[in-house]
């Protein structure tokens, strides 16, 4: 964490959280990419919280940052809030407009139709179930291949030399990603398939803003087990 800027900048930044949660991650890059100060507030039962409920009535969910004494809501909505109030460190989303919509797009797409793949592997009811889950999210895998190789003309993120707005929104599901491939046997980011993700996953993975609040998987597998009562996670 660092040091806000600006006057305006310089009120009280909380940050509402659970460790396993991928949106929740991508707040906390957010955050970091621009040296932020913030406290992290682990919220155990979200639907139970005081917390929670207060800040959040109509969804009861998180993350939500409290910036001041105004909570902000949704992940990609706050990532795109703390871009535009502080200055500090790299832009997340392009001054272009067209290239903004472009990455607003995607990470729409990653969570409408990536997360819910990956949490459809791991809710399937039966196998036939699950080989369809897992279909979609190799198809999801390979239009991103694709993006990324669009996108990046050549550099080592999405958003070019350093993380951009669809490498905090896909980013922060390659814990998930992991556990699944541990569990499937299913190699979803591959040197071979998708040979621009495997690289970018290792340097997502290493970068500065990144690697701190980046979950340990073998946690992350012991969750899944509690969490998804399935044959998959037996």
């Amino acid at each position: 964490m660092g040091l806000m800027n600006g006057s305006k900048n310089d009120e009280y930044v909380k940050l509402l959280g659970a460790w396993p949660s991928p949106f929740v991650l991508r707040t906390r890059i957010a955050l970091n990419l621009k040296n932020v100060a913030y406290e992290y507030l682990e919220e155990e039962d979200t639907l139970n919280s005081e917390s929670v409920l207060n800040y959040n009535p109509v969804h009861k969910q998180i993350p939500i940052l409290i910036h001041g004494n105004k909570p902000i809501r949704e992940s990609l909505n706050i990532v795109m809030y703390v871009d535009e109030t502080w200055l500090s460190g790299p832009p997340i989303l392009p001054s272009d407009p067209f290239d903004r919509a472009v990455a607003r797009f995607w990470d729409v797409y990653i969570d409408e139709h990536c997360f819910t793949s990956i949490n459809g592997v791991a809710v399937a009811k039966n196998e036939e179930e699950r080989k369809a889950a897992i279909t979609k999210l190799e198809q999801c895998m390979a239009l991103l291949e694709e993006t990324f190789q669009e996108c990046s003309k050549g550099r080592g993120f999405f958003g070019g030399e350093n993380i951009g707005f669809i490498d905090i929104g896909f980013g922060s599901m390659l814990g998930p990603l992991k556990v699944l491939e541990k569990f499937t046997g299913v190699k979803f980011i591959h040197p071979e398939n998708t040979p621009g993700l495997f690289l970018w996953a290792d340097r997502f993975y290493a970068h500065e803003a990144v690697k701190p609040v980046m979950p340990d998987i073998e946690k992350l597998v012991e969750f899944a087990k509690l969490k998804f009562n399935t044959s998959i996670f037996k």
